[in-house]
């Protein structure tokens, strides 16, 4: 028996991707480390609650009933207030089956939050016009663009190796906001807003700019592949905490987040 890092009891688990574990099915370790944590369940089953669950008569609700403002408020609470390890864990696990893609593509980026009225992508130029006006989302999208750029003359992934950690901070703060971002299809790790440029017009280039900081960002992906270098050890290390195996979650990830906790400008 150990204790989670906030004081419970917790049972001995097997090594994350162990043949005593869930078949090596990452996010599934994730979310059972993440179930195991006091505080990391319960933040997730709040945003579970408001994402999936039904409103209030009078409210007004997104697509497939769930209250859009309330949903991207607890996604937010989420990785501003849970344990970065966890958190991280889910956001970033690697899956190797389409299923397991499926449950996570879908864990951050709820349909019913996320999906436009229609069968089309909503058009980035209005989800980043109104993140540009947000007092919320702006300073977290000026962020992420100063966190994951590429820098001249770094190495070939494109990023400054300790830039990383705040780069996937700086991305994970974009969620719950009007530019989040998901991962694309089941079959890879891509990443790009829920939104599409098929109705830009003239600003069609600015709208294509504005994806390629997700779909084609050196730094971004140099970063998420690190991450799932450590992954494995980075999530032992929490579920034991008592077994020093030599590897600790990057400093500049597990340091206090001040990202804002708004009502709006998401």
């Amino acid at each position: 028996m150990g204790r989670t890092k906030h004081g419970g009891l917790q049972p001995a688990r097997p090594s994350p991707g162990s043949a005593g574990s869930t078949g090596g099915n990452r996010c599934v370790d994730a979310a059972e480390a993440c179930t195991a944590d006091a505080q990391c369940q319960q933040l997730r089953s709040e945003y579970v609650a408001r994402c999936l669950g039904r409103p209030a008569p009078g409210d007004r609700s997104g697509p497939g009933g769930c209250v859009r403002s309330r949903c991207r408020r607890a996604l937010r609470r989420f990785f501003a207030r849970g344990p970065p390890a966890l958190t991280h864990a889910l956001l970033f696990c690697r899956c190797e089956s389409p299923a397991c893609a499926e449950r996570r593509r879908q864990t951050f980026a709820p349909a019913c939050a996320f999906a436009g009225p229609g069968p089309a992508p909503p058009s980035c130029l209005k989800a980043l016009d109104r993140c540009e006006r947000g007092r919320l989302c702006r300073p977290r999208l000026l962020a992420f663009q100063a966190s994951c750029a590429p820098a001249p003359g770094s190495r070939a992934a494109g990023c400054p190796e300790e830039r990383g950690p705040r780069c996937l901070l700086a991305y994970a703060g974009l969620i719950g906001t009007a530019v989040t971002p998901n991962y694309l299809d089941n079959v890879s790790a891509r990443v790009a807003p829920w939104c599409g440029c098929g109705d830009s017009g003239n600003r069609l280039e600015e709208c294509e700019a504005f994806r390629k900081l997700f779909t084609g960002n050196p730094c971004l992906d140099g970063a998420m592949q690190a991450f799932n270098t450590l992954w494995p050890s980075i999530l032992q290390d929490w579920l034991n905490p008592y077994q020093n195996t030599g590897h600790h979650f990057p400093q500049q990830i597990t340091e206090a987040c001040a990202l804002p906790q708004g009502k709006s400008g998401g």
